[in-house]
């Protein structure tokens, strides 16, 4: 990124430097405490250093900002807590710089004791300057739960437009953005894995920044590891000196601070495309690679045809371990995936389908506020089903949104269209962790609304072209909803001519979805079959309709839509049992954790060895919650308490945390089993008293009653 409002000389000299027309500052995020608004952060660069054994994190950062006020005596970052904050610096930038400076960091073998953050690096010197580099005071402030706030003295001679670099040196322990895993909680059990996730506000105790969508800048990094370790990044990799250990990386195009990405571990790859790859534990390549050869050129070249270029280089991919929190998340260049998702083939597609979209929706164009978050995965729901239906046809698309909808019906019948989170457009109050918003209403009534606008102009040619202008026109830079809304209007004139509506959240707008009758007929039918009278002759017709045949989704919706009516009457759920369990204990995770919510919401004992088989196999978030938190709000706490124990060593310490805390609300209040409880049960149906209620406290919040199923997780 070129500096054009960097000044050309010294302070004091007499020339007075050259500067552009003010930049707008970015919109106020109520989520960030820094002062972002008051300056522009051209470039980061991050020297990193990890420390696996200790699992600490250590790390200069160096900034390259300019005021642009004058008098700005102070630069305020957003922090965390788990941030330790060593030493801070300034320092001039070089008065010839056009592009960010590189700079060269070294790292020394670590001696006995605690070994220190990176050293500073050395900076290249414009020809006839003199290094201009002090110490600058600095303190740490409260700002809410989920961070803090770092506020660094400037010198007071600072210009407005003058270009500078703030230098800090800190490490970081316990950081919630930063996932260390034992080789244990692997799949291959070999080295240790660290990843780090940080959407929507993590990334503050990764690094000091402004941790704000509405701040982008482009950014740089040298990454020291243990041997044998592969470090990837969000960036491309420019350099990686083996016998060091030390990788290099560089962010050509300015991206927000939350999708500043890293994993590290015993990770190889294989070539899946002209510019794709996977990355994967060596045991999981080959399933991975065999699953998305191909496939993943058809969906950017998809993408590009409907939305302009693909402009971030390379799309890779990583599967991580089953302790990644979410399913996906869009970080440029590589995606990150939790390998869970590999068993279940329409969600794997799908997932990431909607990754690759947020490369122009999300990543390219990118909400300025939290508030707004619809804007990217909204837009990128739309463009994920657009190119689903460019690959895959209608059908399946129709399929897939009818599945997603209901879900989203689902939580409105739970929450109410009044409360705060039902809304398109929410309102972040200050001290809510923005992560909260994340939830089904982001995605599909964002779509729901996109889709709305794609059938005011008639045509969905015409509004792909739309799109492609609002990409074009505002791709790198944050945007507010109302940015939309114009270019909208002002690509479609004759709708702005009859002052059509188009502000965000009219009514809910539902999609035809009629070409997809023939996949999802079948399951109403079936649905309807269950809840007919007599039960006998329902089960009858029921068992001749062949659900092995059907695709994953349709089997999904059809169990949801079972969920949806628990509890059934027990001969019903017998029924279901006799006529569906061994077949469905054969399918994939997304299938299975349906029927055993169905099995744990009405007590039905006499198959929850398969609950039990399912959660000592399963180590991942998605596939423990939802059962935990079913099992705690009826009968079958004792149980769950003691599945829970003999798997808890094999949990990720946060995930470990999250069921304690479910588990410890459940206590003192079990409710009286429905009927004689089987052997399952075990001696643990009594044994809930004060010392197990002070083993399980926790210190994580309480998870959210709607299960993990009715949300799409992906980011």
């Amino acid at each position: 990124m070129a500096a054009q409002c960097c000044c050309r000389q010294a302070p004091g000299a007499e020339a007075a430097p050259v500067r552009p027309p003010p930049e707008p500052p970015p919109a106020l995020d109520v989520a960030s405490a820094s002062s972002a608004q008051l300056f522009r952060l051209r470039h980061l660069q991050l020297g990193l250093e990890l420390r696996p054994e200790a699992r600490e994190l250590a790390g200069c950062l160096v900034l390259e900002l300019c005021a642009l006020r004058p008098a700005a005596r102070a630069l305020v970052l957003d922090a965390h807590p788990a941030l330790r904050l060593h030493s801070a610096a300034f320092r001039r930038a070089p008065a010839a710089a056009e592009t960010p400076c590189a700079f060269a960091f070294s790292f020394s073998a670590p001696g006995p004791g605690p070994a220190p953050p990176p050293p500073l690096p050395a900076f290249p010197e414009a020809p006839g300057s003199e290094p201009i580099c002090c110490p600058l005071a600095f303190r740490v402030d409260p700002f809410t739960d989920y961070g803090s706030s770092l506020t660094v003295t400037l010198p007071p001679e600072l210009q407005a437009h003058q270009p500078f670099q703030v230098i800090l040196r800190y490490t970081s322990t316990d950081a919630p953005a930063i996932w260390w895993l034992d080789p244990e909680l692997t799949y291959g059990c070999a080295k240790p894995f660290v990843f780090t996730q940080g959407h929507s506000v993590c990334n503050r105790s990764f690094f000091p920044c402004f941790d704000t969508p509405a701040v982008k800048c482009t950014y740089s990094a040298v990454v020291k590891a243990p041997s044998g370790v592969q470090v990837l990044m969000s960036a491309t990799r420019s350099a990686y000196m083996e016998e060091e250990g030390v990788f290099h990386f560089h962010m050509e195009h300015p991206v927000p601070a939350y999708l500043v990405a890293l994993v590290a571990g015993d990770l190889k790859p294989a070539d899946i495309g002209p510019r794709s790859r996977v990355w994967a534990e060596p045991c999981l390549l080959p399933t991975a690679t065999s699953k998305l050869s191909g496939a993943v050129e058809q969906w950017l070249s998809a993408a590009e045809r409907l939305y302009g270029p693909y402009m971030w280089g390379r799309y890779d991919i990583v599967f991580l371990p089953p302790s990644f929190p979410i399913v996906a998340m869009e970080n440029p260049c590589l995606t990150f995936i939790i390998s869970s998702i590999l068993e279940s083939d329409e969600f794997l597609v799908i997932d990431v389908i909607h990754e690759v979209a947020h490369s122009w929706f999300g990543n390219a164009v990118t909400n300025a506020t939290w508030e707004e978050m619809w804007l990217s995965e909204g837009l990128a729901t739309y463009a994920q089903r657009r190119i689903t239906t460019e690959t895959y046809g209608a059908a399946f698309t129709c399929l897939e949104t009818a599945f997603r909808l209901d879900a989203l019906h689902r939580q409105m019948k739970l929450l109410g269209e009044d409360s705060p989170v039902s809304k398109l457009q929410v309102k972040l109050e200050p001290g809510v962790n923005p992560s909260h918003l994340m939830n089904l209403f982001t995605y599909e009534k964002g779509y729901c609304f996109v889709y709305y606008l794609s059938q005011l102009c008639g045509d969905p040619q015409r509004f792909d072209d739309f799109l492609r202008a609002y990409v074009e026109k505002y791709k790198f830079t944050s945007v507010v909803a109302q940015d939309l809304l114009d270019s909208f209007l002002s690509f479609f004139p004759e709708l702005k001519e009859q002052s059509v509506d188009c502000r965000a959240g009219p009514p809910l707008a539902e999609p035809d979805l009629s070409q997809g009758s023939s996949l999802t007929r079948p399951v109403e039918a079936l649905f309807q079959l269950w809840t007919a009278e007599p039960l006998d002759q329902a089960a009858a017709s029921a068992s001749a309709i062949d659900i092995s045949k059907w695709r994953t989704f349709q089997t999904a919706l059809f169990l949801d839509r079972l969920l949806d009516g628990s509890p059934l009457p027990q001969e019903v759920v017998m029924s279901l049992s006799k006529c569906y369990s061994s077949l469905l204990d054969s399918m994939n995770a997304e299938i299975r954790i349906r029927w055993l919510q169905i099995v744990v919401r009405n007590d039905y004992y006499p198959d929850l060895h398969r609950v039990r088989r399912f959660l000592e196999s399963q180590m991942s978030r998605m596939y423990t919650i939802p059962l935990y938190e079913d099992l705690c709000t009826g009968a079958l706490k004792s149980f769950a308490l003691e599945v829970f124990y003999q798997t808890q060593g094999r949990l990720h310490p946060n995930l470990r945390r999250a069921i304690q805390q479910i588990l410890s609300q459940g206590l003192g209040s079990s409710t009286e089993p429905a009927s004689e409880p089987s052997t399952e049960l075990g001696k643990a149906e009594a044994d809930t008293d004060s010392d197990a209620q002070a083993l399980l406290l926790g210190d994580e919040a309480p998870s959210s009653a709607i299960s993990l199923r009715d949300v799409n997780v992906s980011a």
